[in-house]
C-alpha cells in the first residue's frame, strides 16, 4: 500500500509552485524587518541623520544581497518546475528542502548583516547558499531520472541547467574563500556574481554563466 501511495503522492507540480511563490514572498519580505529607522533620541540634527543611515549601509548591504539571492533562486527553481511535466514524492521533498534553505536566508541574513566583520558569519551565510544550490540541482538530477520532465527538454536543456548551478555554486565557494582577505572583499566578489546572474548579459564571456 505505501508503494502505491509513493507512486501517486506529490505529483501537481502547480501545487508545489504556488507553496513555493508563498515562502519566497514570506521570506523575502522578512528581509527588510532587518532595517530599523534611527533611533529618534540620538538623532538632533541633519548630520546626526546622515550619520545614522551611513551606519545603516552594511545592513542595507547585506539585505539588497540577499534579495537578489532569492530572487535568483526563485526563478531558477520555477524554471525547473516549468520545465517538469509532474513532480513525485522524491522531487516534492526536495523541492521542501529547498525552501527550508529559503525560510532560513531571513536569519542568516541578520547574522551576516550584525557580524558583518566576523568570517564565521559569513560562512553560514554561505552555507545557507550552498543549501539552496544543492538541493536545487538535486532536485533536477532526481526528476531527470525519474523522467518526469516534458518531451520537449532535450538533453542539452537538461545540461544547460546543471551547468548554470554548477558554475554559480563555484564562484559563490570562491566568494566565500575570499574571507581569508577581507568579508568585505568576499561581499563584494558575491554581489558581482549575483548581479552577472540577475542582469544575464548576453553578449562577452559573462554570457556563458
Amino acid at each position: 500500500m505505501l508503494t502505491h501511495y509513493n507512486r501517486i503522492a506529490g505529483q501537481n507540480a502547480e501545487r508545489l509552485a504556488a507553496l513555493s511563490d508563498g515562502v519566497f514572498a514570506v521570506a523575502m519580505t522578512l528581509l527588510v524587518l532587518d532595517l530599523h529607522t534611527p533611533a529618534a533620541d540620538a538623532v538632533h540634527s541633519e548630520a546626526d541623520l546622515a550619520h545614522a543611515l551611513l551606519a545603516l549601509a552594511p545592513r542595507v548591504l547585506v539585505y539588497l544581497m540577499s534579495f537578489i539571492t532569492l530572487g535568483i533562486f526563485w526563478i531558477g527553481q520555477q524554471t525547473q518546475l516549468n520545465n517538469l511535466a509532474r513532480t513525485d514524492r522524491a522531487v516534492s521533498w526536495i523541492h521542501l528542502v529547498f525552501l527550508l534553505a529559503v525560510s532560513v536566508t531571513p536569519f542568516t541574513t541578520s547574522l551576516m548583516a550584525e557580524f558583518i566583520e566576523l568570517r564565521l558569519a559569513l560562512i553560514v551565510y554561505w552555507l545557507n547558499i550552498v543549501l539552496l544550490g544543492g538541493t536545487l540541482f538535486a532536485s533536477w538530477r532526481c526528476a531527470i531520472a525519474s523522467r518526469l520532465v516534458r518531451d520537449e527538454v532535450t538533453p542539452e536543456i537538461g545540461a544547460w541547467i546543471e551547468r548554470r548551478i554548477m558554475i554559480a555554486q563555484t564562484l559563490y565557494a570562491f566568494g566565500a574563500l575570499l574571507c581569508l582577505i577581507n568579508t568585505y572583499v568576499s561581499l563584494g566578489f558575491i554581489i558581482l556574481v549575483q548581479l552577472n546572474y540577475a542582469i544575464g548579459p548576453k553578449s562577452g564571456p559573462l554570457s556563458r554563466l
